[in-house]
């Protein structure tokens, strides 16, 4: 058995055994919410003041010992921490060491439910402002990537098969729309959790009259809660966070994945600087794209965080239960690997060079402009479905040949419809085809410098 520092205890005959104490005690990972749960303290101790619960020279106090243990925190931390249950149970220790019997007054009409999901509210917070920077980051050095590569024409793939000629710029500017969406997940996200649950208690709200909208105002949130036991029990803004993580972790995944295959040797579409790339502890000519790799792998784990939520929450009785006590595992792990991730592929991403010499090369494999000799017969007035069964004939024969479409006599080409002449050939240049696609969204030159100006317009910040 083992006596440790609780908030509880009264009712019982026997501490907690010490397997309970390991299972249950979360201050190690509590710790990053120290912070807030000073200020929560404040928040409070200000409310319980005004309701006329401490005096005013109590209240100096409190807030002065909060104070000063905030810089304690920061510079020395380690010797305020002990065999604490939770953060909160350590904070409400220190003060009562340092105040007396005073102490003992803080947590009136106060329940570590609304007070834990109040930090985990503030810390979400501040962890998707700083994650909303990096993707703002990472979308400034997108947009000038594209400018940079402006005019390199790329292979365009579905089921990663050539398909159709594209601009880099606008492959880019693809992953562009996708971040722009992960802005406005985060955003809903950031939202939900900008709601304060102080005043209610462990699930019923509390007898003190305490002025809920002065201390949520006092925290900097926007709005309060309207039901105490929802209050305790909700952890939706958590689930958003974490689904608005997933998806954007499947983005960055999706484009690691483009990364390590186009920069592989095989390939040679791109390289990845070495600063973001590894080697073997064997075989010296290796140059490994660890960093693609890792982020993809992480992608799982914050995954699994998000349906280990929903998994937790899905058997909850209302109010509060300990179960609870796992949201914060998979939240700040998720914080911590998205910001991680997102920091370090910006950085990589910004300085891949292109081999433009491989790309021409790549361009030349898989017939890749044989919609477009469609099209021409379209111009010329074939049925789509007629000119797709022509230019499939026609791609057979370059195969059987072993050539490239533009490479065709013109007389063969007419034997299989007498519409085709001389002008196809201007119609199935990499350059015409995708110049041919100035639809707005397309792929041609004029459109992506388009969406290049409607995104600037939409970057509301300050670049990077």
């Amino acid at each position: 058995m083992v006596t440790t520092n609780q908030l509880w205890g009264g009712r019982f005959k026997k501490p907690l055994d010490e397997s309970a104490v390991r299972l249950s005690y979360s201050l190690e990972s509590d710790k990053r919410l120290v912070f807030y749960d000073l200020d929560v303290n404040k928040a409070h101790a200000k409310a319980l003041y005004k309701a006329k619960y401490l005096s005013r020279d109590e209240y100096k106090k409190l807030t002065e010992c909060l104070d000063m243990l905030a810089i304690e925190f920061r510079d020395k931390p380690d010797s305020l921490y002990g065999d604490d249950e939770d953060i909160h149970t350590c904070i409400e220790r220190l003060v009562t060491d340092r105040c007396g019997d005073l102490g003992k007054k803080l947590h009136t009409g106060k329940s570590r439910n609304d007070q834990v999901i109040t930090d985990t509210r503030l810390y979400t917070k501040d962890s998707i402002t700083s994650i909303r920077e990096e993707l703002q980051i990472l979308i400034d050095v997108l947009v000038e990537l594209a400018k940079r590569y402006e005019d390199v024409i790329f292979p365009g793939f579905t089921h990663f098969q050539p398909a159709q000629p594209v601009l880099f710029s606008h492959h880019m500017l693809a992953y562009v729309e996708k971040f722009f969406r992960d802005l406005d997940r985060f955003d809903a996200a950031f939202k939900s959790a900008d709601v304060c649950a102080l005043g209610s208690g462990a699930l019923a709200g509390n007898n003190y009259n305490l002025d809920r909208q002065e201390m949520a105002k006092s925290l900097g949130f926007s709005a309060i809660t309207a039901n105490s036991m929802d209050a305790v029990s909700d952890r939706d803004f958590i689930a958003d966070t974490l689904h608005a993580g997933s998806v954007c972790m499947t983005h960055l995944s999706r484009f690691c994945e483009e990364l390590i295959i186009f920069s592989s040797p095989l390939v040679g579409l791109l390289e990845i600087g070495d600063d973001f790339t590894t080697g073997s502890s064997l075989m010296p000519q290796k140059k490994n794209p660890d960093v693609a790799e890792l982020i993809r792998g992480k992608t799982g784990r914050v995954h699994g965080h998000w349906v280990a939520l929903q998994t937790t929450l899905k058997g909850l009785p209302l109010a509060y239960n300990r179960d609870l006590q796992e949201d914060k595992v998979y939240l700040f792990d998720t914080v911590d690997n998205i910001s991680v991730c997102l920091t370090c592929f910006h950085k990589m991403i910004a300085g891949i060079t292109l081999n433009e010499d491989a790309i021409e090369a790549a361009l030349k494999k898989g017939y890749g402009v044989a919609t477009d000799f469609a099209d021409y017969l379209v111009e010329k007035g074939v049925p789509f479905r007629e000119a797709h069964d022509i230019t499939g004939a026609v791609v057979l024969i370059a195969i059987e040949e072993g050539k490239q479409l533009h490479e065709l006599s013109l007389d063969k080409l007419k034997t299989l419809h007498p519409l085709i002449d001389a002008d196809v050939f201007h119609y199935i240049t990499y350059q015409a085809a995708v110049s041919a696609k100035s639809i707005e969204g397309g792929t041609a030159p004029s459109s992506v410098k388009k969406q290049i100006s409607k995104i600037n317009r939409r970057i509301t910040w300050k670049k990077h």
